[in-house]
Protein backbone atom coordinates (compact mmCIF):
# COMPACT_ATOMS: atom_id res chain seq x y z
CA UNK A 1 0.00 0.00 0.00
CA UNK A 2 1.30 3.44 -0.73
CA UNK A 3 -0.19 5.72 1.68
CA UNK A 4 1.76 8.75 0.53
CA UNK A 5 4.28 10.24 -1.88
CA UNK A 6 6.98 13.21 -1.45
CA UNK A 7 9.19 14.09 -4.05
CA UNK A 8 9.94 16.37 -7.33
CA UNK A 9 6.91 17.28 -9.50
CA UNK A 10 8.34 16.84 -12.78
CA UNK A 11 4.97 16.95 -15.56
CA UNK A 12 1.37 17.68 -15.24
CA UNK A 13 -1.71 17.09 -17.09
CA UNK A 14 -5.17 17.55 -16.63
CA UNK A 15 -5.56 14.54 -15.06
CA UNK A 16 -2.32 13.86 -13.59
CA UNK A 17 0.97 14.65 -11.88
CA UNK A 18 4.21 12.73 -12.05
CA UNK A 19 6.24 12.94 -9.24
CA UNK A 20 9.72 11.76 -8.88
CA UNK A 21 10.81 9.70 -5.99
CA UNK A 22 14.28 8.08 -5.89
CA UNK A 23 14.62 8.36 -9.86
CA UNK A 24 11.31 7.08 -10.30
CA UNK A 25 8.54 8.75 -11.97
CA UNK A 26 5.32 8.27 -9.91
CA UNK A 27 1.83 9.23 -12.13
CA UNK A 28 -0.50 10.01 -9.96
CA UNK A 29 -4.45 10.86 -10.81
CA UNK A 30 -5.27 13.96 -9.00
CA UNK A 31 -8.31 16.19 -8.93
CA UNK A 32 -7.71 19.86 -10.48
CA UNK A 33 -8.20 21.61 -7.35
CA UNK A 34 -5.32 19.26 -6.38
CA UNK A 35 -3.45 19.93 -9.73
CA UNK A 36 -3.80 23.48 -9.31
CA UNK A 37 -1.74 23.46 -6.05
CA UNK A 38 1.60 21.53 -7.59
CA UNK A 39 4.28 23.26 -9.70
CA UNK A 40 6.82 21.73 -12.14
CA UNK A 41 10.24 21.39 -10.60
CA UNK A 42 8.84 22.31 -7.27
CA UNK A 43 8.38 19.25 -4.06
CA UNK A 44 5.16 18.07 -3.20
CA UNK A 45 3.91 15.79 -0.84
CA UNK A 46 0.13 13.70 -1.88
CA UNK A 47 -1.34 11.31 -0.12
CA UNK A 48 -2.42 8.77 -1.92
CA UNK A 49 -4.55 5.43 -2.24
CA UNK A 50 -3.09 2.63 -4.96
CA UNK A 51 -5.95 0.94 -6.46
CA UNK A 52 -5.61 -2.53 -7.82
CA UNK A 53 -7.10 -4.11 -10.79
CA UNK A 54 -6.89 -7.05 -12.73
CA UNK A 55 -5.27 -4.96 -15.40
CA UNK A 56 -3.65 -2.10 -13.62
CA UNK A 57 -2.53 -0.59 -11.16
CA UNK A 58 -3.61 3.18 -10.61
CA UNK A 59 -2.12 6.09 -7.77
CA UNK A 60 -4.88 8.52 -6.83
CA UNK A 61 -3.49 11.72 -4.87
CA UNK A 62 -4.86 14.10 -2.52
CA UNK A 63 -3.89 17.30 -1.43
CA UNK A 64 -4.31 16.08 2.29
CA UNK A 65 -5.14 12.44 4.38
CA UNK A 66 -8.34 13.47 5.14
CA UNK A 67 -9.58 13.74 1.43
CA UNK A 68 -8.07 10.18 1.27
CA UNK A 69 -9.67 8.69 3.55
CA UNK A 70 -12.98 10.13 2.37
CA UNK A 71 -12.33 8.65 -1.18
CA UNK A 72 -11.78 5.23 0.35
CA UNK A 73 -14.80 5.55 2.01
CA UNK A 74 -17.24 6.39 -0.85
CA UNK A 75 -15.79 3.70 -2.80
CA UNK A 76 -17.00 1.38 0.00
CA UNK A 77 -20.74 2.45 -1.08
CA UNK A 78 -22.52 0.38 -4.20
CA UNK A 79 -21.58 1.72 -7.49
CA UNK A 80 -19.09 3.65 -6.40
CA UNK A 81 -15.76 3.09 -8.12
CA UNK A 82 -12.09 5.22 -7.57
CA UNK A 83 -12.92 7.63 -10.69
CA UNK A 84 -17.04 8.97 -9.48
CA UNK A 85 -15.10 9.00 -5.54
CA UNK A 86 -12.81 11.67 -7.22
CA UNK A 87 -15.39 13.59 -9.07
CA UNK A 88 -16.95 13.81 -5.65
CA UNK A 89 -14.42 15.23 -4.39
CA UNK A 90 -13.47 17.71 -7.11
CA UNK A 91 -16.94 18.96 -7.10
CA UNK A 92 -17.05 19.28 -3.22
CA UNK A 93 -14.49 19.86 -0.56
CA UNK A 94 -14.41 16.75 2.08
CA UNK A 95 -16.39 18.73 4.58
CA UNK A 96 -18.91 19.64 2.62
CA UNK A 97 -19.45 15.96 1.05
CA UNK A 98 -20.25 14.68 4.68
CA UNK A 99 -22.36 17.39 5.09
CA UNK A 100 -24.48 16.78 2.22
CA UNK A 101 -24.42 13.13 3.41
CA UNK A 102 -25.14 13.95 6.45
CA UNK A 103 -28.55 16.06 5.76
CA UNK A 104 -29.53 14.09 3.20
CA UNK A 105 -28.79 16.81 0.41
CA UNK A 106 -29.06 15.04 -2.84
CA UNK A 107 -29.25 18.35 -4.52
CA UNK A 108 -25.47 18.40 -3.39
CA UNK A 109 -24.63 15.12 -4.23
CA UNK A 110 -26.31 15.08 -7.82
CA UNK A 111 -24.12 18.37 -8.90
CA UNK A 112 -21.20 15.72 -9.63
CA UNK A 113 -20.97 14.45 -13.07
CA UNK A 114 -22.39 10.46 -13.40
CA UNK A 115 -24.57 11.02 -9.91
CA UNK A 116 -28.30 10.66 -10.60
CA UNK A 117 -31.22 10.73 -7.76
CA UNK A 118 -31.06 7.23 -7.08
CA UNK A 119 -27.38 7.38 -6.87
CA UNK A 120 -27.66 10.47 -4.25
CA UNK A 121 -30.18 8.54 -2.22
CA UNK A 122 -27.95 5.72 -1.77
CA UNK A 123 -24.80 6.66 -1.02
CA UNK A 124 -26.90 8.91 2.01
CA UNK A 125 -28.41 5.24 2.94
CA UNK A 126 -25.08 3.40 3.10
CA UNK A 127 -22.77 6.05 4.34
CA UNK A 128 -25.03 8.51 6.73
CA UNK A 129 -24.12 6.64 9.78
CA UNK A 130 -19.97 6.15 8.78
CA UNK A 131 -19.41 9.99 7.67
CA UNK A 132 -17.99 11.21 10.83
CA UNK A 133 -17.90 14.19 12.28
CA UNK A 134 -20.15 17.09 10.00
CA UNK A 135 -18.28 20.66 11.16
CA UNK A 136 -20.75 23.38 11.47
CA UNK A 137 -21.42 26.34 9.22
CA UNK A 138 -19.69 24.06 5.84
CA UNK A 139 -20.78 25.60 2.64
CA UNK A 140 -21.42 23.58 -0.28
CA UNK A 141 -18.74 22.93 -2.61
CA UNK A 142 -15.14 23.78 -3.19
CA UNK A 143 -15.65 27.63 -4.16
CA UNK A 144 -14.61 30.88 -4.12
CA UNK A 145 -15.97 34.48 -4.18
CA UNK A 146 -16.97 35.61 -7.30
CA UNK A 147 -13.79 38.19 -7.66
CA UNK A 148 -10.95 35.43 -6.74
CA UNK A 149 -11.32 32.94 -9.15
CA UNK A 150 -9.81 34.11 -11.88
CA UNK A 151 -6.43 34.31 -10.44
CA UNK A 152 -6.51 30.91 -8.95
CA UNK A 153 -7.63 29.71 -12.03
CA UNK A 154 -5.37 31.23 -14.19
CA UNK A 155 -2.60 30.29 -11.82
CA UNK A 156 -3.60 26.75 -12.26
CA UNK A 157 -3.45 27.09 -15.94
CA UNK A 158 0.20 28.25 -15.77
CA UNK A 159 1.49 25.82 -13.38
CA UNK A 160 0.11 23.15 -15.64
CA UNK A 161 2.41 23.91 -18.42
CA UNK A 162 -0.11 26.98 -20.45
CA UNK A 163 0.95 30.30 -21.33
CA UNK A 164 0.19 33.40 -18.79
CA UNK A 165 -1.65 34.42 -22.17
CA UNK A 166 -3.08 31.51 -23.43
CA UNK A 167 -4.49 30.82 -19.55
CA UNK A 168 -5.83 34.94 -19.55
CA UNK A 169 -7.72 33.61 -22.65
CA UNK A 170 -9.47 30.78 -21.41
CA UNK A 171 -9.98 32.40 -18.11
CA UNK A 172 -12.04 35.40 -20.17
CA UNK A 173 -14.09 32.51 -21.90
CA UNK A 174 -14.78 30.96 -18.90
CA UNK A 175 -15.63 34.21 -17.43
CA UNK A 176 -18.45 34.37 -20.27
CA UNK A 177 -19.77 31.89 -19.47
CA UNK A 178 -20.56 32.20 -15.66
CA UNK A 179 -24.11 33.26 -15.51
CA UNK A 180 -25.33 33.65 -11.50
CA UNK A 181 -23.67 31.85 -8.82
CA UNK A 182 -19.77 31.00 -9.83
CA UNK A 183 -19.40 27.22 -9.80
CA UNK A 184 -16.72 25.91 -7.58
CA UNK A 185 -13.11 26.48 -8.44
CA UNK A 186 -12.29 23.00 -9.97
CA UNK A 187 -15.48 23.37 -12.03
CA UNK A 188 -14.62 26.35 -13.37
CA UNK A 189 -10.77 24.92 -13.95
CA UNK A 190 -12.01 21.59 -15.82
CA UNK A 191 -14.19 24.23 -18.27
CA UNK A 192 -10.74 26.31 -18.96
CA UNK A 193 -8.72 23.19 -19.60
CA UNK A 194 -11.37 21.58 -22.41
CA UNK A 195 -11.24 24.73 -23.83
CA UNK A 196 -7.81 24.77 -24.22
CA UNK A 197 -7.34 21.38 -25.15
CA UNK A 198 -3.99 19.17 -24.25
CA UNK A 199 -2.14 21.75 -26.80
CA UNK A 200 1.27 24.22 -24.77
Amino acid sequence: MIASVRGTVTATGPDHAVVEVGGIGLAVQCAPGTLAELRVGQPARLATSLVVREDSLTLYGFADDDAKQLFELLQTASGVGPRLAQAVLAVHTPDAVRKAIANADTAALTRVPGIGKKGAERLVLELRDRIGPVPIGVDGAAGVTAGAWPEQVRQALVGLGWSGAQAEQAVAAVAESVDGETPPVPVLLKQAIRLLGRTR
